[in-house]
């Protein structure tokens, strides 16, 4: 005779090997599915009418009070990991926190949307460009921001704390092209003055040049030469760079640090990888999926933006393309005379760094 028990929820009997206790009652298989959860966190069987989770996330009510909030929005379940906290300082989910960060003309300064890649290639370069003094101003951002997204959506603006009164202008990754044929940033920069900003005069603006990292090779074992070569470009030709970036000394040491010159390229990535500078160094390494190049002053001069990009461009085709016997041994002279873009050309004119005679240079913004 086959040993049999009573379902405490559904009153019928079933046999014994298929009883499953939970707290003090028996339950049949099908009721135990039907009338119990597994909490999703700590693995916990818990009564249906316990879940303090939701229908798509059960939770017993002491992991969901542990590690799981509302969105102070629209009100869903989220774990604490998964919360943004709004400008409001309350914590809500991606998409409330998303939804309200695009209906803004500037964002917070921690504001990072999923990046966008236009034009063709394997090197993307996003720009950061702070103006100053015009204004923290939702209508002036809405204004540059029409000329930029026109087409398609290029750019977007930023709160950022370093500034007086104004904003930062930061683009979505573009190839070098992309930047040369289609970022009208011509009439942008134009915009910008005409509302009042400034960036060179702006005195602490700077204008910064992201580098998408697989730029350099698919693996990071690949990437590493080429970035110690760029950083041993940098401090090997600091003094020309310097005067390139219009920066003044005491102004890279507290916005783009050097790390300092050594004999090796490797020996120079090796000390920037232990933390020297950090973020507010001359080439920024913390950034996972980009190099950034923080030397060069801002401007709203579109020659000076434009040969500031063709120099950043010609600096990763060197520290491609040759070995580090190769660039140890390139001088200055050697590395402009290389250049063939009018409007790199036409600067290194202007700041003395091409051999050439004077010539009648325009004012910086």
């Amino acid at each position: 005779m086959i040993e049999t028990f009573l379902c405490s929820h559904c009153g019928r009997l079933h046999p014994i090997s298929a009883r499953h206790e939970m707290d003090d009652k028996s339950l049949c298989p099908d009721c135990l599915e039907e009338q119990t959860v597994i909490c999703s966190h700590c693995g916990q069987r818990i009564w249906a009418s316990d879940n303090a989770g939701d229908s798509s996330r059960f939770l017993c009510q002491d992991c969901c009070d542990a590690y799981y909030l509302y969105c102070a929005q629209c009100g869903c379940l989220l774990s604490i990991d998964e919360a943004y906290i709004d400008d409001d300082n309350d914590y809500v989910c991606a998409d409330c926190y998303h939804r309200a960060q695009n209906s803004q003309a500037i964002h917070n300064y921690n504001y990072k949307p999923t990046p966008i890649f236009y034009g063709v290639g394997d090197r993307y370069f996003g720009v950061e460009l702070e103006i100053d003094r015009g204004g923290e101003d939702s209508d002036a951002a809405r204004a540059l921001l029409s000329i930029a997204n026109a087409e398609e959506e290029l750019l977007y603006c930023k709160h950022d704390g370093s500034l007086d009164d104004g904003i930062e202008l930061v683009t979505h990754p573009l190839t070098f092209q992309y930047h040369l044929e289609s970022m009208p940033w011509k009439d942008l920069l134009q915009k910008a003055i005409s509302l009042g900003y400034y960036s060179h005069k702006g005195g602490t603006c700077g204008l910064h040049v992201h580098i998408n990292r697989s730029a350099f090779g698919e693996t990071e074992y690949e990437q590493e030469p080429v970035i110690a070569r760029i950083l041993y470009f940098v401090e090997k030709h600091w003094d020309e760079l310097l005067k390139f970036s219009r920066r003044t000394p005491r102004q890279l040491e507290r916005w783009a640090s050097r790390y300092g010159y050594k004999d090796r390229p490797k020996d120079i990535l090796d000390h920037a990888k232990k933390g020297y500078g950090g973020r507010y160094s001359s080439v920024n390494l913390e950034n996972r999926a980009t190099i950034e190049f923080r030397i060069f002053r801002g401007t709203l001069k579109f020659n000076t933006l434009i040969a500031t990009l063709q120099l950043v461009n010609r600096i990763c085709d060197v520290a491609l393309s040759l070995s580090d016997d190769e660039l140890q041994a390139m001088s200055w002279t050697t590395f402009v005379s290389g250049c063939q873009e009018k409007e790199l050309i036409q600067y290194l004119k202007e700041r003395r760094l091409y051999v050439n005679e004077p010539i009648t240079t325009e004012e910086e913004i």
